[in-house]
């Protein structure tokens, strides 16, 4: 385990390369000794220095919820990561590539809480219950700290979250079968990515369960009004400048975005 000294090191480390879009060498090589605890120590030391200069929590974000997320970062656990206000993107609106350090973007559903979850003993139904809606989205990852990443890499990073956009059809918990809920991701005009939502722990709701499970641990609930993002269903696909990514859902609509 790192000392308190270590974590804030590392969690400035973190927070320059956001600043300067340029990523630092994997906190994993520079501390070997770093855990799951400390990971999540660092990411929560990276929150409160974003809170402390104004932004406020909206939600979290779980990742690494399908075995092709799994695949594609060599990592067999979720993870999670905190969602800021100030990480919002209207649909269709274009951002800055130079915004961010090594930019992709995944397709999921955010489902926006109506009651609070407590963890542990949180499953399906219980999450159903606690939604209000959920709506279809694409989620922006970056990377923070250089490639080959760990898992510890991954969590101390924030879950590589870095911008949501949220679009399309709105939803009830009850009103579809949300395991069935299709999902293409294109970059421009070509199909990049395809999935189904029971991709992910078998129903995207599972996804808020293990995070509502997972911060019960830490004797905090997730909150009426908060967003989450339950964990993409497909493989990230690169954001070059010049691009626009659009997911479409099916019948949920279609979201997009843009880079210049």
């Amino acid at each position: 385990m790192l000392s308190e000294d270590a974590r804030k090191k590392a969690a400035a480390l973190l927070i320059e390369a956001e600043e300067t879009r340029t990523p630092v060498l994997q906190i994993s090589k520079t501390w070997p000794d770093i855990t799951f605890e400390d990971a999540y120590a660092i990411q929560a030391e990276v929150a409160a220095h974003k809170i402390a200069g104004g932004a406020q929590v909206i939600g979290h974000k779980v990742g690494l919820t399908s075995k092709a997320m799994q695949r594609s970062s060599e990592i067999d656990e979720p993870d999670y990561g905190h969602l800021m206000n100030n990480m919002i993107v209207a649909d269709g609106a274009i951002v800055r590539h130079a915004d961010y350090c090594i930019p992709r973007v995944e397709l999921e559903l955010a489902f926006v809480l109506g009651q609070s979850l407590s963890g542990p003993g949180v499953g399906l139904l219980e999450v159903l219950r606690a939604t209000e809606y959920v709506v279809p989205s694409i989620e922006i990852i970056d990377a923070r700290v250089q490639n080959p990443r760990k898992i510890f890499d991954t969590i101390a990073d924030n879950g590589a979250a870095a911008g949501i956009v949220m679009g399309g059809h709105p939803v009830g918990p009850h009103d579809i079968d949300l395991r069935w809920v299709p999902g293409a991701l294109y970059r421009n005009t070509e199909i990049e990515e395809t999935g189904v939502a029971i991709g992910v722990l078998g129903h995207p709701a599972m996804g808020i369960a293990w995070l509502a499970n997972k911060l019960g641990e830490h004797d905090t609930s997730l909150k009426p009004g908060h967003i989450v993002l339950s964990g993409s269903f497909v493989r990230p696909v690169w954001a070059r400048p010049g691009d626009t990514l659009r997911a479409d859902f099916g019948n949920l609509g279609v979201v997009n975005v843009g880079f210049e």
